[in-house]
């Protein structure tokens, strides 16, 4: 009796869910990573007498390898599954960030950090994403909203993590401790990852859920859609990649910039820190929320909304002076950047279908790089040229602006 209960509840449990926690367990740490560079940036602009534009050309250099191997992921995803791509990541991740530990130059940071952690985590977003993606039809903004809010989470955790072994031990033991959690947490969950229902027998959560109870044979390797060369023929293809990389300048430009934005205005390292943690704790609500709603609205209406509130909150954080107006709008700018971002991602699968998902997403997740690469290199500049952040967070509203009448040409045909 309690071997059968044991199975039915087994049968209950789609392990497309299990796909999208564990998805979200490999973004936490790859996109945690990746969004504490701001905890660090003061001690590594002391620790090796750079400037603010130097200090960010690190990350810079970063994101733009990032667009490299974010192609190459998505590329080796499709031939080789998710399984041993996460593995090799999860391990690449904590070699750079050890590594990174060691460095005594600049040149040296370029390599350790730039090279190795872009090989690591660039292909994150698009093999955890891409796979969720095959997982789902009917529930798939839900599924994403899942999935995509490991980056948040890796806001959430690493950031104040880290600041609390950088104020208490050193910044170089700090990414010591990083990189061996990368290799336990990642290698040992990455085994759990599947390229598609097809690999256990299953078909697709949502719309072909209910025949695959009945026992109907269907093809159970997704369903059809564009070739990567196919995708980039038709427009919708380079909306959304404009969607991408206007998003990620003004989100990147954020989390390297608004910790040393509100250090100089004279607060702590943590209480900047929390800045950081508050936009990653939102967008896991952000995803989740909104990537709820459209499965019901459609995607377009609620990424309008979110673009166009992005907006806002910009423009708000150019003016804020107090303690409480960053975190407020860390609150709005996090909700509205998981929103927006899972959106993204879902239309993506929408419009393309599943057949080359995974080399789709790595090359619209260059665009995302690309614009995490120029958007903080933007700000270091117009910092150290002007001395305050007024037109970089600006560039940053006038590009989401731009991104808002883009959502709106998103169609679902060719």
């Amino acid at each position: 009796m309690p071997r059968r209960a044991f199975a039915i509840h087994k049968e209950r449990i789609f392990y497309g869910w299990v796909i999208a926690v564990t998805g979200l367990v490999i973004s936490l740490i790859g996109l945690g990573a990746r969004y504490s560079f701001g905890v660090f940036f003061k001690s590594l602009e002391a620790e090796f007498a750079l400037t603010r534009g130097a200090t960010s050309s690190i990350f810079s250099i970063y994101m733009l390898l990032c667009c490299v191997f974010a192609i190459l992921g998505g590329w080796a995803l499709d031939k080789y599954g998710p399984k041993k791509i996460c593995f090799l990541m999860g391990f690449l991740t904590g070699l750079s960030l050890i590594l990174t530990s060691q460095t005594s130059a600049l040149w040296q940071l370029y390599i350790t950090y730039g090279l190795l952690l872009s090989l690591g985590t660039g292909a994150v977003y698009p093999v955890v994403n891409s796979t969720t993606s095959r997982w789902f039809e009917r529930k798939r903004g839900s599924a994403l909203g899942i999935t995509t809010s490991g980056g948040g989470v890796g806001a959430i955790v690493m950031a104040p993590f880290a600041t609390y072994l950088i104020t208490h031990l050193d910044w170089r033991t700090a990414l010591i401790v990083l990189g061996l959690v990368s290799w336990l947490v990642v290698g040992v969950i990455s085994m759990l990852m599947k390229k598609e229902p097809g690999d256990v027998g299953l078909l697709p959560d949502g719309a072909k859920a209910e025949k695959a109870k009945e026992g109907i044979q269907e093809n159970v390797a997704g369903p059809a859609g564009f070739s990567l060369q196919e995708s980039v023929r038709v427009g919708n293809f380079w909306v959304l990649w404009l969607l991408w990389f206007f998003l990620s300048f003004s989100v990147h430009l954020i989390f390297v910039h608004v910790v040393p934005y509100a250090v100089d205005m004279g607060f702590s390292l943590m209480d900047a820190a929390v800045i950081v943690s508050l936009v990653g704790g939102l967008s896991i609500a952000g995803r989740v929320v909104v990537g709820r709603i459209s499965d019901a609205t459609g995607r377009k209406p609620p990424a309008i909304a979110c673009a166009l509130l992005q907006v806002g909150a910009l423009v708000w954080l150019t003016w804020a002076q107090e303690l409480w107006m960053l975190y407020a709008f860390a609150i709005a700018f996090g909700f509205l950047w998981g929103g927006l971002s899972t959106m993204v991602t879902a239309l993506i699968g929408d419009v393309f279908g599943m057949r080359s998902i995974g080399a789709i997403m790595g090359a619209m997740s260059a665009g995302w790089a690309l614009g995490a690469a120029i958007g903080p290199a933007i700000g270091g500049y117009t910092y150290d040229v002007s001395g305050h952040y007024v037109v970089a967070f600006g560039t940053a509203a006038a590009l989401l602006l731009v991104a808002t009448f883009l959502t709106a040409l998103v169609k679902r045909g060719t």
